[in-house]
């Protein structure tokens, strides 16, 4: 077994080690020589990629696979070269599959940092705070709601109606039996 010291990126307490050190270990090792690693671009739409790597021994036996998906414009580094992440990211991910550079996670430093930094793009999306806004406001709960409804009304069967025609889909069996009660 080797003694080579992977170089790793601390990112949030935990370390990752990076592509470029699992293809320089594949590299070196004499146990590898003859090897190769092969991408394919299984799609490529114009807006995303999709690409396979996969690590074949001297004699041409497939010993181990990687995926990656990227959408352009995802995070920085895709605004301009989603492929060649993707490419990245699926050799890293076969070498990984290898057991190269994994004592503490499959994923390199470049897909943790871009997962953290796709959901940092997720967080400041105008949309999504606008979403946020609305579910962290508070909600008039739907049964105080009907239940006041059908108590204040005159005719309790009538509004019980209403009631399970207006928030059927939202109310449980057990809800609607529990408003059932109300009515005399």
């Amino acid at each position: 077994m080797s003694n080579y010291k992977f170089k790793t990126t601390n990112i949030r307490g935990k370390q990752y080690v990076e592509v470029n050190e699992r293809i320089k270990f594949f590299r070196q090792e004499t146990k590898y020589d003859g090897w190769g690693i092969h991408t394919d671009i299984n799609m490529l739409d114009g807006s995303q990629c999709l690409c396979k790597c996969t690590i074949t021994n001297a004699g041409g036996e497939v010993i181990a696979q990687g995926h990656a998906h990227e959408v352009q414009g995802s995070s920085n580094i895709n605004k301009t070269s989603y492929i060649e992440n993707c490419e990245t990211s699926a050799v890293g991910r076969a070498l990984a599959m290898l057991g190269i550079g994994i004592d503490t996670s499959i994923a390199s430093a470049n897909e943790v940092e871009e997962a953290i930094a796709k959901q940092q793009t997720i967080i400041d999306n105008p949309n999504v705070q606008k979403l946020s806004k609305k579910l962290d406001a508070p909600v008039e709960n739907i049964m105080d709601k009907a239940v006041g409804y059908i108590k204040s009304s005159t005719d309790k069967t009538k509004a019980f109606a209403a009631v399970t025609k207006k928030y059927g889909d939202q109310l449980t069996e057990k809800q609607v039996a529990g408003l059932k009660k109300f009515v005399r």
